[in-house]
């Protein structure tokens, strides 16, 4: 899972990087260049600590999150649209956490002079929306040309990218994100190589400053979330020890920290679950989409377990935790063997049987 951190210069993009991934790179004025840092960090999970513990394997493996800290994107691209080789960056990214400057800070001057989350929260998303309709519009023009010729392509297949074009075009140009579309999956199967920035999840995260009110801000777009996070304090308290790190969350009342929060938004977000193995060499996690079946869950662990897939042992964690173990487990049925159509849920934990 790649997140990129977008947002308008000064809100705080780097201080939630570092906030997310205890790192230290240097916070300041954007020096007009576009500077990408990448940090990748283990998902936080207890279950893995606690089977970890059951289990006493050789190896505990955490899955993994990458955040990349886009610096570039000031809501300037315009009718150009956005620059190759910036683009080229925010098109690999699974999802956005759009970085929105609540804070006042008269030291930090704002791009726009006067804080306003609501119009720089427009102005991110008509930035990705010019960007996706620009795309559109030349697509288009290069399907009109293969319409006209006849020749080359499937007719039926050109029709067909043609008509999913022009709903795009339509949207976009009513500002319309793509994120608010149904697109089938054979649809998503024609945007191979595209990547529209609209299309992808969106988590907006409001930059308070340290007790500031939240703002009641919510969207109102499909696949978009709104949080508020004190990214300051919060990187602050990334760089101590965990047991200060503990003490200093409960003095400002913070449930838990940003990383555990932003991760599971951003699973919520991109449709993500996590499943276990679990064993004497092995404990670990691993992610997979949600409706995802074993097979393809088995997938994940090794494309081999996927082509020669027969049964999948299963049990629910939840059930393992309360009988102790896999022997109690199997004594009282919670041990069960399930076939190709099981749809995985979170938190089970597998061992895939198979030959070839």
């Amino acid at each position: 899972m790649r997140l990129g951190i977008i947002g308008l210069p000064q809100t705080g993009k780097t201080t939630l990087f570092n906030a997310l991934t205890r790192g230290s790179q240097p916070t300041g004025p954007a020096s007009g260049k576009i500077e990408i840092h990448t940090a990748v960090v283990d998902v936080p999970d207890p279950r893995v600590d606690k089977l970890s513990e059951m289990f006493k394997p050789k190896k505990t493996v955490y899955t993994k999150v990458t955040y990349v800290d886009i610096a570039g994107l000031d809501g300037s691209a315009g009718k150009s649209g956005i620059s190759g080789a910036l683009l080229n960056q925010l098109s690999q990214m699974d999802g956005f956490i759009h970085v929105v400057r609540v804070f006042e800070d008269e030291n930090v001057p704002h791009v726009s002079e006067t804080i306003d989350p609501l119009r720089d929260i427009q102005v991110m998303e008509t930035e990705l929306l010019l960007n996706d309709l620009i795309a559109v519009e030349r697509k288009l023009e290069r399907l009109g040309e293969e319409k006209k010729k006849g020749v080359g392509r499937d007719k039926t297949l050109v029709e067909r990218e043609f008509v999913l074009f022009t709903r795009f075009h339509e949207a976009l140009s009513n500002d319309i994100p793509l994120r608010d579309i149904d697109i089938s999956v054979d649809e998503n199967k024609l945007l191979s190589g595209f990547g529209f920035l609209s299309q992808k999840p969106l988590l907006v995260v409001l930059n308070l400053s340290e007790g500031q009110k939240e703002p009641e801000i919510k969207s109102t777009h499909k696949h978009t979330n709104v949080v508020s996070l004190q990214c300051k304090l919060e990187a602050d308290i990334a760089q101590l020890p965990a047991d200060e790190a503990a003490l200093f969350l409960a003095e400002y009342n913070i449930a838990e920290p940003s990383l555990n929060r932003m991760i599971r938004f951003s699973y919520d977000l991109l449709g993500l679950q996590s499943f276990f193995t679990a064993g004497a060499d092995e404990c670990r996690a691993w992610t997979v989409s949600r409706g995802a079946t074993a097979p393809e869950a088995a997938g994940e662990i090794h494309t081999d377990l996927q082509k020669g897939f027969i049964r999948a042992e299963v049990i629910a964690y939840t059930d393992l935790m309360e009988l102790g173990g896999m022997a109690e487990a199997k004594a009282k049925g919670k041990l069960r063997l399930e076939g190709k159509d099981y749809i995985v849920k979170d938190g089970d934990i597998l061992n895939i049987r198979f030959n070839l």
